[in-house]
């Protein structure tokens, strides 16, 4: 059973704690449900935490890339859409695995929203940033061979944060309404989708080029580290 928390916590335990929040507080008690989802994201790498120099080498590694993601959605603030948070989160997950990826985007959302602001929809980032490193780490080897394929994941990327965010927009906009939340949720959500296709486009093509000019020198340091330090 173990073996499986990595994958079970962020698949179903995260979003479920999301759910409630949104059923039962109505999305206003989002600083608690942001940090239950933060707990709930570094609960898989600290239950196999041995307290070994390799496992803290690995969590400070994690602590510099969510440093950096954080910082490069600040500096690019000014270019609505255009940020370089998921390549650092899929790098991450290339070299550190699915875990580390997980880890490093949900803990960017909640960081770098106390900049940008925090609300309802931090929990929301924190999962999908989450999930899309999760992704990247159960498909780091083929990621890593082909560039061609590091930058079709890239851009899905870009369209699965677009329009999984949509949907708390969707809810969000329902609740705020008082409206039926089964009779408005699908037309909110087509509109709210199309609305938001240029955002969509904007960072799918930013993901494309931020991975493809930041995983190889990245990596390469990275990979220094990890021969280094003996890093599996």
């Amino acid at each position: 059973m173990r073996r499986y928390l990595p994958y079970l916590i962020p698949c179903l335990a995260i979003p479920a704690v999301i759910a409630a929040g949104v059923v039962l507080f109505h999305g206003r008690q989002y600083a608690w449900v942001s940090l239950c989802v933060a707990i709930l994201a570094c609960l898989p790498f600290f239950l196999r935490f041995e307290r070994k120099q390799e496992d803290q080498r690995v969590l400070m590694i994690i602590a510099v890339m969510v440093a950096l993601s954080v910082i490069g959605r600040i500096l690019f603030a000014p270019i609505p859409g255009f940020k370089p948070v998921t390549a650092m989160v899929i790098i991450t997950a290339l070299y550190f695995g699915s875990q580390a990826g997980f880890m490093t985007g949900a803990l960017t959302a909640v960081i770098s929203n106390f900049y940008f602001g925090q609300g309802p929809w931090t929990p929301f980032q924190m999962f999908v940033w989450g999930l899309i490193g999760l992704l990247a780490g159960l498909l780091s080897k083929p990621l890593l061979r082909s560039k061609i394929l590091l930058a079709i994941a890239g851009a899905l990327s870009g369209v699965i944060f677009s329009l999984l965010m949509d949907i708390w927009s969707a809810v969000w906009a329902a609740e705020m309404e008082g409206s039926g939340f089964l009779s408005s949720f699908g037309r909110r959500y087509l509109a709210l989708t199309l609305s938001s296709a240029p955002f969509m486009l904007i960072y799918a093509v930013s993901n494309v080029i931020f991975l493809l000019l930041l995983t190889r020198p990245i990596g390469k340091i990275l990979n220094r580290i990890k021969t280094k330090f003996g890093i599996a």
